[in-house]
């Protein structure tokens, strides 16, 4: 493929980005409107941008690192909220991990701080932000994990892995629930882990290392939200 026929492909992509967030805003106004417009400002939500600093997290095929993606999607979607009038708190803003320098174990004192974060926020609920990653390159697909026994958390998984879907109609991954990650077992709020997708599959990871998708990818986590929301004001 030649270099113009490159600029006029990432025009033709971007041109149906915008067209198809005009059509799902459309199409999500009648959710929107289920949450009333004075309860918005008393909602808050945290987004946790998974990893950070020392620990990039997964490392792609094409060598991207899973911490900045997750920063990356976390802050479009923060944007998105922001614009619907709710609060939004981020358990972090930039590369640094959440851990000092002289910790022993710098991992734990990490997740440790990310849930002191969340429960001094007292959100309705939490988005944590995340890649995956497999040993065989062929496996892909986004997938939302809930704390098994929490049924606030699986309807908010449900909803945002069929939202998800929308990106990609042959995902036939469903919400699964987990008992053994760190924050969805101590977190006291319903609470999601999103992998947006697969680094390890190279299709994939060109994808989730690309602005436009990465705008698709918070846009369709943030209308799943919102259909949560029209249920949960």
């Amino acid at each position: 493929m030649t270099e113009k026929q490159n600029r006029i492909l990432k025009l033709v992509m971007v041109g149906i980005l915008l067209f198809s967030m005009f059509v799902v805003a459309r199409e999500g106004a009648v959710y929107v409107s289920g949450v009333q417009v004075e309860n918005r400002k008393e909602i808050c939500i945290v987004i946790d941008a998974g990893h950070g600093g020392a620990d990039p997290g997964k490392v792609g095929v094409n060598d991207q690192l899973e911490k900045d993606i997750n920063l990356l999607v976390a802050q479009k979607l923060k944007q998105f909220l922001q614009a619907e009038g709710i609060r939004v708190v981020m358990t972090r803003e930039g590369d640094a991990g959440l851990y000092e320098e002289s910790a022993s174990n710098k991992k734990v004192q990490d997740m440790k701080k990310r849930l002191e974060i969340i429960e001094a926020a007292d959100p309705l609920l939490v988005v944590s932000i995340h890649q995956n990653s497999y040993h065989e390159e062929y496996v892909n697909g986004a997938q939302v994990f809930y704390y098994t026994t929490s049924e606030k958390s699986k309807l908010l998984a449900e909803t945002l892995q069929e939202q998800l879907r929308s990106l990609d109609p042959d995902n036939k991954r469903e919400a699964k629930g987990n008992d053994s990650y760190f924050l969805l077992k101590k977190t006291s709020k319903p609470i999601v882990i999103v992998e947006c997708g697969f680094l390890s599959n190279r299709e994939e990871a060109a994808k989730l290392s690309s602005q436009v998708y990465q705008e698709q990818l918070a846009w369709n986590i943030h209308m799943g939200i919102m259909k949560y929301l029209s249920g949960h004001p």
